[in-house]
């Protein structure tokens, strides 16, 4: 039995001749090398008394002075910590295995400069995060892409001034997003925007960075237990009214955001001068912003309106009071006409006269109630109605501006009278309306009253000879030189007092030929 053995030794020796000069520990060292490489014994090379501390499925490598991730994790390693050590890159190979079991991954005060595309390929399963206070500066589309599980998110306390706008969108299972302390000047819409925003969010922190400008819209109609969760204090933003009404309304719903930092949250008022003040006091002398109040809900009669119980937390049972204390439940109550859907908010259709008040919807989880008040006043015509009448002030307008109409087209599209038109010619068209209409026409041609009809004649009523246009003689003759003075003032004149179809001819006693 041993010649055969030392037959295959012979044969062997032939084959690799350079075999014959190494020692038996030389092979030894080589079969050892070559089973640290086999999937099944990667994981009994991590000495745990030395580089790291195991307990359990956690391995705890934190202040160690590691420039590099030790190889050979445990497969059932599920909390990682290497946090305070010297690993500046986080490379693709830094596990060159996949650890289906690692959940949490801590890799803070680390100084790192670089995270690999591919860094993240083999711990898919991650739900927790930790790369806060690091010299990150971007972060690029494809980097967290593999994260889809992700539910936290730490990246605070580093120099991020770009974030590429679908970095974080795959991530649909997150939950809590840090950014604070970074050199982020645009606010990332994308990730509150109602079409874009992650399903999950429920927290996003933005303080403490260089944004100036905020999407006031965009915020404004997010629900509250989004915004409860919010933050951007800290931040340069610019002063103005909207600013303050968006965080009056968040504080007067007490929401964590608004009630934890009310005196962190500063602008910078317009000016050279970039004086900061504090938001909540815009509404004093420095802008006097109007204080702000809660707006009532407005309806119209027989129109279908919905009141949102918009809680600060998600996930919580609700139960709405009518006004007069009447319990909603889920469904269509046979005598009222509110219904509660799914979502937990009431639907009122149609809507009635007497549906106005006080609506309450009581909000309950297990660590959590919330009340909140919904007050309705409901208008007593439909939508597309008249209304009762035109208000006073409106009516009243109406009439002062068609009586201003009325006066001017009075005066500038009324026919030119004949003062403005001097060079028409003056005939019996310049005499009044009064004396045409009441001069007497002959009914017959008489030679002696043509040719008296060519004079100017005055008629002087014989009751009344004294004082009648000016001086006269006794005996009823007046001085020729007052009557060419009367004569000459007539010819002046727009009317003629003396003329022989004039209605004083019916009723003088005495014609006067001038």
């Amino acid at each position: 039995m041993v010649q055969p053995s030392s037959r295959t030794g012979d044969s062997l020796s032939e084959t690799l001749p350079h075999w014959s000069k190494c020692s038996g520990w030389a092979i030894s060292l080589a079969v050892c090398l070559a089973l640290l490489w086999l999937p099944g014994a990667a994981g009994s090379t991590l000495n745990c008394h030395k580089t790291c501390i195991c307990a359990s499925n956690i391995v705890s490598c934190s202040k160690m002075n590691l420039s590099v991730v030790p190889t050979g994790l445990p497969l059932y390693t599920a909390v990682l910590d290497l946090s305070y050590n010297d690993i500046q890159r986080l490379k693709a190979e830094w596990t060159p295995m996949k650890l289906p079991n690692l959940h949490n991954l801590l890799l803070s005060h680390n100084g790192l400069i670089f995270l690999s595309s591919e860094a993240f390929i083999y711990v898919k399963q991650l739900r927790y995060l930790d790369l806060s206070s690091n010299n990150l500066r971007q972060l690029d589309e494809v980097i967290f892409e593999p994260l889809v599980n992700l539910e936290v998110l730490l990246l605070y306390n580093n120099q991020i001034s770009q974030i590429d706008r679908s970095a974080f969108v795959t991530m649909i299972n997150l939950q809590k997003l840090y950014l604070s302390q970074n050199q982020i000047s645009r606010f990332p819409l994308e990730l509150v925007k109602e079409r874009s925003r992650l399903e999950k969010l429920s927290l996003l922190d933005v303080s403490s960075n260089k944004i100036k400008i905020l999407p006031i819209d965009e915020l404004q109609v997010l629900p509250a237990w989004f915004k409860n969760g919010l933050y951007f204090h800290n931040n340069p933003l610019l002063c103005h009214c909207d600013l303050y009404t968006l965080l009056a309304h968040w504080y007067i719903r007490k929401l964590n955001s608004a009630m934890d930092f009310k005196d962190e949250y500063t602008c910078i008022l317009p000016g050279p001068l970039k004086t900061q003040e504090r938001v909540f006091d815009l509404s004093g002398n420095s802008m006097n912003c109007s204080t702000f109040e809660e707006k009532d809900e407005e309806a119209f009669l027989e129109q279908t309106l919905t009141l949102a119980c918009d809680t600060k937390h998600r996930n919580m049972s609700k139960t709405w009071m009518m006004p007069g204390n009447v319990m909603v439940t889920h469904g269509r109550n046979s005598n009222l006409t509110a219904k509660m859907l799914d979502d937990g908010s009431l639907r009122i259709s149609p809507v009635k006269q007497e549906d106005s008040g006080t609506y309450t919807c009581l909000a309950m989880s297990k660590a959590f109630n919330e009340t909140i008040y919904v007050v309705l006043k409901v208008h007593n015509f439909t939508m597309h109605g008249n209304g009762e009448t035109l208000n006073t002030a409106y009516t009243t307008l109406v009439g002062c501006l068609a009586s201003v109409v009325l006066v001017l087209v009075y005066l500038y599209m009324t026919p030119c009278r004949c003062f403005c038109c001097p060079n028409k010619g003056k005939g019996r068209g310049e005499d009044s309306i009064h004396s045409s209409m009441l001069s007497v026409t002959p009914t017959h041609e008489d030679p002696e009253l043509k040719a008296e009809l060519n004079r100017h004649v005055a008629f002087i009523d014989s009751k009344d000879l004294q004082g009648q246009n000016g001086k006269l003689n006794p005996n009823g003759e007046e001085d020729d030189d007052d009557l060419d003075a009367e004569a000459g003032s007539l010819m002046k004149g727009k009317r003629k007092k003396s003329v022989a179809e004039s209605i004083s001819s019916v009723f003088s006693d005495t014609p006067m030929v001038v």
